[in-house]
């Protein structure tokens, strides 16, 4: 039976004057996966997963969503759609609480771009009850009542998958969710990462290749921005191109 593919892009190319910084890349995400996209330094990742979330438009080739073309769309109607960049909403103001945090998203989810800053708090207290399911739900309970300026990095970070979460997204694209963060911050966003997962498609860029491994059910390993191999890790860890591409940007 063939897999449910949720995502797909055909040809997908982007040129900046004269240079192709994506060239061609032909991408299937499954349903129900958690699907890794890497390379080393200047291969092109961050520039296709901004074509991806329409934050970048295509110089040539598709992108699809449930068998829908959105190539022409902009990120909010993408969004829309259930298919959310994490952090792409930058609704964590540092001197609200992490609950408040997550109320604003709530708020975003139900009215579009509005919020309802001038509403009374009774008002805005019917939100609390789905806030904290979803602060429980990235490990923030112990500090829902904490400003986020007070959270460890990778705290944070949970703080903004929560925000994501708010939006209730069918597929969650993940930028590089592990950067800056030490062992304790990897390890819990990490399992977070794996929970989430259960019930949405997850795409991420990551450089960290041991997160890559324990995660992924599938890799894409773009070089040059050009798709370089595909499969699991055990099967593009192996392919000497793959190594090659590593070891030739300076990467063990």
């Amino acid at each position: 039976m063939a897999q449910d593919i949720i995502l797909a892009t055909s040809g997908l190319t982007k040129e900046f004057k004269g240079f192709r910084a994506v060239s061609g890349v032909t991408l299937e995400v499954a349903r129900g996966t958690i699907h890794a996209l890497i390379g080393p330094n200047g291969a092109g990742k961050t520039t296709c997963f901004n074509l991806l979330t329409k934050f970048l438009q295509p110089t040539a080739g598709t992108i699809r969503y449930k068998d829908r073309d959105i190539t022409g769309l902009k990120p909010a109607d993408v969004a829309r759609l259930g298919l959310v960049r994490s952090f792409q909403i930058s609704a964590v103001f540092p001197h609200l609480t992490v609950l408040e945090n997550v109320r604003i998203a709530l708020q975003r989810r139900r009215r579009g771009d509005s919020f309802d800053f001038w509403r009374n708090e009774r008002v805005l207290r019917a939100l609390d009850g789905e806030a904290l399911d979803l602060v429980e739900a990235v490990g923030l309970s112990d500090f829902a009542g904490h400003q986020a300026v007070e959270l460890s990095y990778g705290r944070k970070r949970a703080l903004e998958i929560a925000t994501t979460l708010a939006l209730d997204p069918e597929m969650l694209l993940l930028d590089e969710p592990m950067a800056g963060m030490g062992h304790e911050d990897v390890d819990r966003t990490a399992a977070l990462i794996r929970r989430v997962s259960k019930d949405r498609t997850i795409l991420m860029v990551e450089h960290n290749l041991s997160v890559v491994a324990s995660l992924s059910d599938r890799i894409t390993v773009l070089a040059r921005g050009q798709v370089l191999a595909e499969g699991d890790y055990a099967t593009v860890s192996k392919d000497p191109r793959v190594v090659e591409a590593y070891i030739g940007a300076g990467h063990a």
